[in-house]
């Protein structure tokens, strides 16, 4: 299926489109709106959210990721490729497989242990005040009290850094790309 000719202006604007919608995805959801949401959301609130929102965006991403490396890999044979272009289709590989490892795991993971954790605060009369980081004696309490809410914010922690250390990961990839199709335009 791999072909030697010169990509159509369609397909070149189809693989632009799929990781610049995909590093514009994790810009906005890792700094922008994280951190809005968190100084003006009570925390069972953006939870919600966050529950909704980051499986979508994970899903999405590993798919743009899939297309990106198909469309790359489809116009650069394995046979003919440079030690540049070898490295790009393993940079595109990494992005797809810890994106999905990701999406399928890490995220699901995540939206599940703060679902079960919110049931707990909210017993407790917690969850309604603003930002992530406030009432945080009051969360300490219920870790010291309570085993099972204990246990869900230490795995939560776990998942949260996993997910948090893949995110990076498929940026630092998309950066890379972006990079790499910059410096091979012809012309600006």
């Amino acid at each position: 299926m791999a072909t030697d000719q010169e990509p159509t202006y369609t397909v070149k604007l189809l693989q632009l489109l799929l990781l610049s919608t995909y590093w514009g995805m994790q810009i906005w959801v890792t700094f922008i709106s994280s951190f809005i949401m968190d100084h003006n959301l009570n925390r069972h609130t953006y939870g919600f959210i966050q529950s909704r929102l980051v499986p979508f965006y994970l899903h999405l991403g590993s798919a743009c990721a899939f297309l990106n490396l198909t469309i790359y890999a489809v116009y650069h044979p394995r046979d003919i490729l440079d030690d540049r272009e070898s490295f790009q289709i393993f940079i595109f590989f990494v992005s797809v497989t810890v994106a999905a490892v990701n999406a399928q795991w890490f995220g699901q993971m995540t939206s599940e242990i703060m679902a079960d954790m919110h049931l707990i605060e909210q017993t407790c009369g917690l969850g309604q005040d603003i930002g992530l980081s406030s009432n945080r004696e009051a969360y300490a309490k219920l870790c010291e009290l309570d085993v099972k809410y204990r246990h869900l914010s230490r795995r939560l922690w776990l998942y949260r850094l996993l997910s948090s250390l893949c995110n990076l990961c498929c940026i630092g990839c998309n950066f890379y790309s972006l990079s790499y199709m910059a410096e091979n335009l012809v012309k600006l």
